[in-house]
Order: C-alpha cells, then structure tokens, then sequence
C-alpha cells in the first residue's frame, strides 16, 4: 500500500532527524541552561505560536518539579525581579514583538534563557544570558549549518523544542534529587 510505504517513510525520516539533532546540543549549553532554571526564585515562561505551545508543557513540568513558574501573559503572573529567570524560545532569533519583552526583563533585573535555532539572532545576540542552540531547521532561519528535514514551516524546531525540554526536566529531577511520584504529587488535581 502506498499510504503505508510513505508513512514509514516519513516517521523513519523525522525520528532519524531528531536522533542527529539531540546528538548536536552543546553540554555547556545545556548545563549552564539547567543551572539557571536551579538557581531562579521566580521562572517566566513566553513564546509565541507552536514554540509557545512546547514552551507551555515545559512551564508546567517546571512547576511540578516545585520551581515558581508564570506564563507570561496569565492574570495570576507577577513583576519579574532580579534573581529570577525568563525563559523563551525564537527560531530565528528576531521576532518584532520580542524585542520589547526583552527589553522590560532586562531593565527589571531578569536573566534571560534563549531556546533558539539561530545564535546569531539579534535577540540571542543582545538580550540572552543563556543560550541553548538547537540545530533543527527553524522557520525563517536560513541556516545550513542545522540538520535539513522534510518537515515544513519549522516544524522539526517545534517538535524538538519540546522533546529537549522534556529530556531537561528529566535530567533535573536527578539533579534535585526529586522522582517522579514527587511531579506526580505537584500535578494539577482540580480536573
């Protein structure tokens, strides 16, 4: 069957594109990415479109690991003060509507953590304390020197977002010495 062969076609493909991407991340990245998320009092969590939607999963693990967690445009989010940590993600590293986020943590005393597929991003460049480069083809990022996919519109970045923040909040728990059942006791029981 058609259908079947171009179904294993492309999974094969998109697992074997992930599998070359997790291989690429930088582990000083990564750690010094781990010890801010650590270290933060408070954590803020914002992007837009499905990045912001990978980035939403990560907030709320971030809050069952026990962390002080906010997405950003909630009513319940409070001001942002130095010691605590925004964190974001911008494939391409300049989206317009960014720069005045960055701007108000900046001035308020924030650091800020920049998933991003393009470190030489105006954003990532002036505004990122920590930057976390992963090399999946994003959206509007031109760079050749990422792993090419068959997917469309940055949806590899997206897809891989996601993954990596759940492999971080996995090494996190070992490293604060929690288990699951701990997040499992911190998830949401009013449903």
């Amino acid at each position: 069957m058609e259908l079947e062969k171009r179904y294993k076609e492309l999974t094969e493909a998109i697992a074997e594109e992930h599998r070359r991407v997790f291989e690429l991340l930088d582990m000083n990245e990564l750690r010094a990415a781990m010890e801010a998320i650590e270290k933060a009092k408070n954590i803020f969590v914002f992007a837009a479109g499905r990045e912001g939607i990978s980035l939403r999963g990560f907030a709320m693990r971030l809050a069952h690991l026990g962390k002080n967690v906010h997405w950003v445009f909630d009513d319940t989010t409070v001001g942002i003060r130095p010691g605590d940590l925004y964190i974001t993600s911008e494939g391409f590293g300049e989206v317009g509507s960014f720069t005045y986020y960055l701007q108000k943590v900046k001035a308020a005393g924030g650091r800020i953590l920049t998933f991003n597929g393009n470190p030489d991003g105006k954003h990532i460049k002036e505004y990122a304390d920590i930057s976390v480069f992963v090399r999946a083809t994003a959206y509007l990022a031109g760079r050749t020197d990422v792993i090419p996919t068959v997917q469309m519109m940055g949806n590899q970045y997206e897809q891989h977002l996601y993954m990596l923040c759940d492999v971080i909040i996995m090494l996190l728990v070992e490293d604060l010495g929690l288990t699951y059942d701990d997040l499992e006791a911190r998830h949401r029981n009013v449903e």
